[in-house]
């Protein structure tokens, strides 16, 4: 009988191990909005789901990075789902406000520009496996707006 349960354990491990997942990068980075108190980035992130059904996303964890430091950082729950067969484009807002920016004077100041890596957990529910994470990063600068953006 322990014989049969191993063998029942071993074939479970592999078909679980070969399970397809879901695969996504971040593509782009763009200036959303600007506010008096903050700015919104919006990360693009294109996400390819190999099932004939669709994949609810539970939630969206997101870091953002500057110089080291954590700027920004957020939950977004229940931000929709991946359609079946298909590749879904998702925008994940990123609001840094203006007080951290200012910290941020060093690096700004010498192109006006920010370095920043971005770090993202996308947690996928899949039927049967349940729910996993597929962690995403990307490293890059964003231009800050001038003056004229604002106005």
């Amino acid at each position: 009988m322990a014989e049969l349960i191993d063998k029942a354990k071993t074939f479970l491990a592999e078909k679980v191990a070969n399970v397809k997942t879901p695969e996504a990068s971040v593509t782009d980075l763009d200036l959303g909005s600007v506010h008096r108190d903050s700015i919104d980035y919006l990360a693009k992130v294109s996400v390819t789901n190999p099932y004939g059904v669709p994949l609810p996303i539970c939630e969206i964890d997101y870091t953002f990075k500057s110089a080291g430091r954590v700027i920004a950082s957020g939950k977004i729950p229940d931000p929709g789902s991946i359609k079946a067969s298909d590749t879904t484009m998702l925008d994940v807002p990123v609001k840094v406000p203006h007080s951290v920016l200012v910290s941020l004077v060093k690096d700004i100041g010498s192109d006006w520009d920010i370095d920043y890596e971005l770090e993202l957990g996308l947690i996928i529910d899949i039927p049967v496996v349940g729910n996993i994470t597929i962690p995403l990063s990307r490293k890059g600068e964003i231009k800050l707006p001038t003056l004229s953006d604002l106005f």
